[in-house]
């Protein structure tokens, strides 16, 4: 009995030796047989996930490499489609506003053209500009003490009246009877019955909307030729920034155009005025600063040039002000006074329109010249 149950001993442990030799032949079986696994770098910011190791595991290494996760964490897919906007992409209208040209955004316009381009010196903002170290003895020269005065209003014989025409606005002769050296050569759109000024200075101002165009005209009366006689004229391109010759008049002594210095009535009833204003001093200098072009004065250093820009201080407490009246004292902190010819002190001049109300204007005769200051735009040319 003892021979046999070493007998079963012996099979018993044979037995069991094949089943462990068969458990380890079936641990070693997928290293044996499986693909040699794709290893990442380490610490990458990739997705380990199983799809991506599946999608890459026949690819070349480096492939696998450059997909990894962008360090925002908006998706890959998102990162990749990303659209890259060139200078020639064409804008949405939601990210674009429309500029109708050649109509200046914010810049001042009449009949649908602008009133020179924006970086033009009539539309420059001198609020931050430097003081003259001449300023003071300018300000005293044209009266420290003296009031500003608005040289428009209700009663229609005051102002500068203008003309508004069409480019299909018939062109006439003008024949020049004293400047006709330094004015530009007819014909002008002019019509018949286009507005004149009240008084000896007699300015006629056109503008043509369809060149954009300024026409201006001085001490202007129709002739029996079917034209206009005037003292001197001059055309403005209101699409550039181009000066009259050096030394040249226009319609007035400083060689500037007149129409847009002046106050209108539909910017106060805008809200606000986005341009110089011009104005008179009774004495000037013989020299001028662009963009005047002309002097019409001594030989005295102390009196202003023409092209002098003054603006309101920005001290000047202007809260007490209303209605038409604050709103040009707001632009003549920003965008200042440009002496323009020689008359009164600190008359400065608007266009004729039966809506003015002399009310709110007279509250501008509190306002005293030494309220103003001369900044730097420039040299004075001779």
């Amino acid at each position: 009995m003892l021979g046999n149950f070493a007998k079963k001993i012996i099979l018993l442990l044979a037995a069991g030796a094949v089943v462990l030799f068969s458990i380890f032949l079936i641990m070693r079986r997928p290293n044996s047989t499986a693909p040699s696994p794709v290893i990442l770098p380490p610490a990458s910011s990739a997705e380990p996930t199983s799809t991506l190791v599946k999608e890459n595991t026949n690819e070349k290494p480096p492939v696998l490499v450059v997909v990894t996760k962008p360090s925002s964490t908006a998706p890959i897919a998102q990162n990749k489609i990303k659209p890259v906007v060139s200078p020639t992409t064409t804008p949405t209208a939601s990210t674009t506003k429309s500029v109708k040209t050649p109509i200046a955004t914010n810049g001042p316009e009449i009949g649908g053209c602008a009133i020179f381009p924006l970086n033009n010196s009539w539309n420059e903002d001198v609020s931050s500009l430097p003081v003259l170290a001449m300023s003071a003895t300018y300000i005293n020269s044209i009266g420290a003490g003296r009031i500003l005065h608005p040289d428009f209003g209700e009663d229609q014989t005051y102002g500068i009246p203008y003309n508004v025409v069409p480019g299909t606005q018939k062109m006439v002769p003008i024949t020049f009877t004293d400047y006709g050296d330094e004015s530009d050569p007819g014909p002008y759109p002019i019509p018949d019955n286009a507005k004149v000024e009240s008084g000896s200075d007699a300015h006629v101002l056109t503008l043509d909307t369809g060149s954009c165009k300024l026409y201006e005209l001085y001490g202007a009366s129709k002739n029996n030729q079917g034209g206009w006689n005037a003292a001197s004229g001059a055309v403005f391109d209101l699409k550039s920034n181009a000066l009259r010759p050096e030394g040249w008049t226009s319609t007035d002594a400083a060689g500037l155009p007149i129409l847009p210095g002046l106050v209108r009535y539909d910017e106060l009833a805008a809200g606000v005025i986005n341009h110089a204003i011009r104005f008179t001093a009774p004495r000037t200098q013989n020299g001028w600063i662009n963009p005047a072009t002309h002097q019409a004065g001594s030989s005295n250093p102390d009196l202003p040039p023409m092209g002098l820009r003054l603006r309101l201080k920005a001290d000047y407490d202007i809260s007490g002000f209303s209605g038409e009246a604050k709103v040009i004292l707001v632009a003549m902190k920003k965008y200042g006074i440009i002496l323009a010819d020689n008359g009164s002190a600190w008359f400065f001049q608007g266009a004729t329109d039966p809506r003015w109300h002399d009310d709110e204007l007279s509250q501008l005769k509190k306002v005293p010249g030494s309220a103003f200051e001369a900044v730097d735009t420039g040299l004075i040319h001779h």
